[in-house]
């Protein structure tokens, strides 16, 4: 079957073309972003997941089903159709996807935008401009071979040229061509993919015009402030709402139904002050007496389950890979090595918090929020208000960043749920305290590792232990153990040449919401693979680049046990690894760097999201222990990079995000509770703190586009605490780093 159709505006099911328009529906998930094949049933059903559309005036129309956040996807994933297309880029409109099954996949998450879309949009742009060619050559009565598309025209070998608007109404009459038949552009044709190009949300963006979720409005809406419990499954015991009615501004107080198992994306439950202001709302909720039980998980203490997961790290536990004989390798004695690392909780905290404004009317509800997922949003609405999923119409907004927040749409829930409860629109807005105090939090991990090394100080048997709480269990009550996804981040496929390696994995149970965090496991096994490297090579007394490198061993490519297309598409290659050890190394000038008293370079490099990503930090610390960072070089290999000026941002970001995560960032509970609750106490780097420059070092590649979001965050971590070893002979183990330098 076709994966591109010609359709018509009826077929679309809405106005967002004209009735003369040249609308092509594109089928664009490709089978290798799947986790299994197709099934014939699914091969067969048409669910688009873009329309392209070419207007009478020649205006090209894009239908973009991914969400923007920062990252510049709503912008870069055009600009790959509209190079194949031959478009000029001025004329090119885009039009958000509201959530629907027939746009496919639009969860804006995984660092998979480019790279699951990349083939599939560049084979739609294709075959419009094939069609419009063959729309041209009939008009003329010229063979196609002779007419080329060139900038927003057809042009004939005569001279005569014919804009794509006066071909579009021709060109949809015409049969798609099948994708063996399409002749893609080389890269010496691209005229917008390895470029940089502004996004087009920029100017709206900075000049405050932009639409984003805290903006959204609806006629007649009210606000809600919602009082959630303050441990995790807690239950509502009772409320005095006397004082909060008081206030000025405030309409009623209602309750929401409390959490029940399996909690996934389901709304915290709680008691909601609704006003006719966010302000007047908050104040009323501040005014509540409330009385909670806390239940099974009010005893939570972070510092204790901390020494409960070293333990369980301590002792043997389920193997995650097995290669050779570990155990047999130890029982020959010589010289070893351990040691323990530990990485706490942390929080989205996104610059703009979770909110959604819904209006629920005679069995559906209409959405506006900003969310990385609207395909979610249309799940769990509909299952907390008992209806169709297809009476969910969810509109996407910018939002204020994600970080893989955005993806969970309990807040959207809560606005649809009040809705219905109030029979008008009610608009959601989380505080800041809200946010870090009810997140779904990255999980906290403890690991224990033990190497055997021979008399250069290579490994000769690695073993590795893990235990964090999964993500798994907010859909499991039975999931306490990491799932195959988790632990495949840098932690069952080592890329180390290492004769014998076990990688082990323990029980670990939620006492918070748990949830994807950008890089997601990547963060601590990095952070505990890489600083046990490092380890190893300060006992050989060796240089931590070359060491490095003799780690690799000789350049492969690793089986991992997985035969899925993705997998075939994006093998672990370690020459690509090595390349970017070396670029790093090179850019920061490693090799006549020499560590100084206080000052000093680290480095880590990781693989993530078929990325090879390494960085270079240099740090300084002063004698009372004050860090500070002033340079830090990553060298990324991401296959074909499409935007030059999003990609080197998202690293740059990665920069301060990972800085952030090693320095600062920690969220603990005591008594169930979240102790942190603003900016105040749950620490982001500012300005001050922020690594002073990021150089960003891109490989020149032809593979395939990979991630790119999220690898650039797992490396800065080691290479911050390496750094700090080679400058004051501390060893930091445990994060955030904040108060062991003093």
């Amino acid at each position: 079957m076709n994966r591109i159709e010609v359709v018509t505006r009826r077929t679309f099911l809405g106005g967002v073309f004209s009735a003369g328009a040249f609308v092509l529906a594109a089928k664009l998930m490709p089978e290798e972003a799947l986790a299994a094949p197709l099934t014939k049933a699914e091969k067969a059903a048409w669910n688009p997941n873009v329309y392209l559309g070419i207007e009478t005036d020649g205006t090209v129309l894009i239908v973009i089903h991914r969400s923007e956040m920062g990252t510049g996807i709503r912008s870069v994933l055009p600009t790959v159709l509209a190079d194949e297309l031959e478009a000029d880029w001025k004329r090119v409109k885009l039009e958000q996807a509201i959530g629907d099954k027939k746009y496919g996949d639009q969860n804006t998450d995984g660092s998979c935008s480019i790279r699951d879309f990349y083939d599939a949009f560049r084979e739609a742009g294709a075959t419009a401009r094939h069609m419009l060619v063959a729309a041209a050559a009939a008009k003329w009565g010229v063979p196609a071979s002779e007419c080329k598309a060139q900038n927003h025209q057809v042009v004939h070998t005569s001279g005569k040229k014919i804009g794509y608007g006066e071909l579009a109404a021709a060109a949809a009459k015409l049969t798609a061509p099948n994708k063996a038949d399409l002749k893609l552009k080389t890269p010496a044709e691209f005229r917008y993919i390895g470029k940089s190009l502004p996004t087009v949300d920029i100017g709206d963006i900075v000049t405050g015009k932009g639409t984003f979720g805290i903006d959204a409005k609806m006629p007649g809406m009210v606000h809600a402030s919602i009082e959630r419990s303050p441990v995790y499954g807690g239950k509502l015991k009772s409320v005095d709402d006397k004082e909060a009615l008081a206030v000025k501004g405030v309409q009623k107080v209602v309750t929401l139904p409390h959490l029940t198992p399996p909690y996934g994306f389901k709304p915290l439950g709680g008691v909601a002050v609704i006003a006719n202001s966010t302000w007047a709302a908050k104040k009323g909720r501040e005014k509540l007496k409330v009385q909670w039980d806390g239940g099974e998980n009010a005893g939570y203490d972070s510092a204790k389950y901390k020494q409960q997961l070293l333990e369980t790290v301590r002792k043997p536990q389920k193997a995650a890979r097995n290669i050779g004989d570990v155990d047999a390798e130890f029982a020959k004695g010589g010289k070893t090595h351990e040691a323990e690392y530990y990485v706490p909780h942390l929080s989205h905290a996104p610059m703009e918090t979770p909110v959604a404004v819904a209006d629920f009317k005679d069995g559906k509800v209409v959405i506006h929020t900003a969310t990385q997922n609207p395909q979610a949003v249309q799940d769990t609405v509909a299952a907390a208000l008992g209806i169709s999923k297809e009476n969910v119409e969810c509109h996407v907004t910018l939002l204020g960043g994600g970080f893989g927040r955005k993806s969970k749409p309990d807040y959207v829930a809560e606005a649809a749920l009040l809705s219905k409860q109030l029979g008008k629109p009610v608009k959601v807005t989380w505080t800041r305290e809200d946010d870090i105090k009810f997140d779904y939090y990255h999980a906290v991990a403890a690991m224990y590792l033990k190497a055997r090394v021979d008399d250069k100080g290579r490994p000769t048997a690695w073993l590795q232990r893990s235990a964090f709480p999964s993500i798994g269990a907010m859909f499991s009550p039975m999931a306490n153990t990491g799932q195959g996804f988790e632990l495949g981040m840098g932690w069952s496929n080592l890329p180390f040449d290492i004769p014998n390696h076990r990688a082990e994995n323990g029980p670990a149970k939620a006492h918070v919401r748990i949830g994807w965090l950008r890089s997601v496991a990547n963060i601590y096994h990095a952070f505990g693979v890489h600083s046990f490297a490092d380890e190893l090579a300060a006992l050989a007394n060796r240089d931590r680049v070359e060491y490095l490198l003799d780690l690799l061993g000789k350049d492969r490519r690793i089986d991992l046990g997985q035969r899925d297309a993705r997998s075939q598409k994006f093998p672990l290659d370690t020459a690509r690894l090595r390349r970017v050890i070396e670029l790093a190394a090179e850019k920061s000038g490693w090799a006549n760097r020499k560590a100084t008293k206080g000052r000093a370079l680290g480095i880590a490099a990781h693989w993530s999201f078929y990325s090879y990503i390494a960085a270079v930090v240099e740090v300084e610390v002063d004698n009372a222990g004050k860090l500070r960072i002033p340079q830090v070089h990553i060298a990324a290999d991401v296959g074909r990079v499409i935007n030059t000026d999003r990609v080197r941002s998202q690293f740059e970001g990665a920069s301060t995000f990972g800085a952030g995560i090693a320095m600062m960032s920690e969220i603990t509970a005591k008594d169930g509770a979240i102790v942190q609750s603003n900016f105040h106490d749950y620490l982001i780097p500012r300005i001050q703190e922020s690594p002073v420059m990021t150089h960003v070092h891109l490989v020149d590649s032809n593979e395939p586009p990979a991630g790119v979001g999220e690898p650039g965050v797992p490396p800065m971590l080691p290479a911050i605490t390496n750094a700090i070893f080679a400058a004051t002979g501390k060893r930091i183990r445990e994060l955030p780093i904040r108060k062991q330098l003093a």
